[in-house]
């Protein structure tokens, strides 16, 4: 049984100051069963040439993704990502990069979503595949060695 947006689980204590999401300056604008929308700077997230990176169009698709798997999954099944595809059709050079996610196959073990990425005119920036495996159980916190600083 899908979960409602306010069930989306809250981030473990001990990564909450390690997130990517805040670090790329994304912000997820709406979240439901059928499509997550969110949006992320050009500034701070460029390439040396001053256009947009393209990990970072990577990082935006799988977070959209991965919450949108996570609305099917939870709370029974965890979602992982296990394969992403990103095309990167044109730049952006400034502005923002505004992601919607929708599905294109919710399974019990499994789940691929298309996102898609356009610029402030509405110009498709990208297209992303983001296929999750959903496990069984969570990974345990605390299970990844820390680095040494």
């Amino acid at each position: 049984m899908p979960i409602t947006p306010d069930q989306l689980p809250e981030l473990s204590s001990e990564y909450a100051l390690e997130q990517l999401n805040d670090r790329m300056g994304i912000e997820i604008l709406a979240v439901g069963l059928d499509e997550v929308v969110g949006r992320m700077p050009v500034a701070g997230n460029r390439q040396p040439y001053g256009l947009l990176h393209g990990g970072a169009s990577g990082v935006l698709a799988e977070t959209l993704g991965s919450t949108l798997s996570a609305m099917h999954a939870l709370p029974e099944r965890f979602p992982v990502g296990l394969e992403l595809a990103c095309t990167h059709h044109r730049s952006a050079t400034s502005g923002w990069v505004t992601g919607t996610a929708r599905p294109v196959h919710i399974g019990r073990s499994t789940s691929t979503s298309e996102i898609v990425l356009v610029d402030d005119e509405g110009r498709r920036v990208c297209t992303a595949k983001l296929t999750c495996l959903h496990r069984d159980t969570r990974p345990p916190a605390g299970s990844a060695t820390p680095r040494p600083s």
